[in-house]
């Protein structure tokens, strides 16, 4: 069967997951404010925005911090402790309009993160551009991971076996 994937995000993770997982793919970003849409449910919000990933830290969700000093507070809260994951997929099939969907949630357990290295992160910039300012893959944090439930994909914001499932299902 021979069809084509089209990634709706910008998301480095999302496009390294996707040609792990063997797909060839184009890239159609939106151009949304995704701070405009507010749900109370973490799992509503993902599924709303239906592209995003959503960092949920003692019952709060964290989307991509506004600031490096939001940054640097969300990474010396992990320290340490621990932060809640839910990432949504959501499939269209553009043929049939067909549309399939779901949620994945995994949880991060964290090791103390020295203040130098979060000073370190923030400097560098890419915390801001990832949600809860997260970045489980990072050389300078994966040292700090003590573990992972769930999967690390889920938490890089595609998880592969529900996105199989949907791309088979929309199918």
């Amino acid at each position: 069967m021979s069809f084509q994937i089209i990634l709706g995000s910008a998301s480095m993770a999302r496009r390294q997951i996707l040609a792990e997982m063997g797909y060839e793919f184009k890239i159609r970003t939106a151009d949304i404010d995704e701070k405009s849409i507010r749900m109370d449910k973490p799992e509503e919000l993902v599924m709303v925005l239906a592209e995003a990933k959503v960092v949920v830290y003692e019952g709060i969700i964290r989307e991509k911090p506004s600031s490096k000093e939001e940054a640097w507070d969300f990474i010396k809260g992990y320290s340490g402790g621990q932060a809640g994951v839910i990432g949504s997929v959501l499939v269209t099939n553009l043929k049939t309009g067909k549309r399939k969907g779901g949620w994945r949630s995994a949880e991060v357990y964290f090791h103390v993160i020295p203040e130098e290295i979060i000073d370190n992160l923030i400097e560098e910039g890419t915390t801001l551009n990832v949600a809860g300012g997260l970045i489980l893959e990072h050389p300078m944090i994966s040292p700090f991971v003590e573990a992972v439930i769930g999967t690390s994909d889920t938490v890089m914001g595609l998880p592969k076996e529900l996105t199989e499932k949907l791309i088979h299902e929309a199918l």
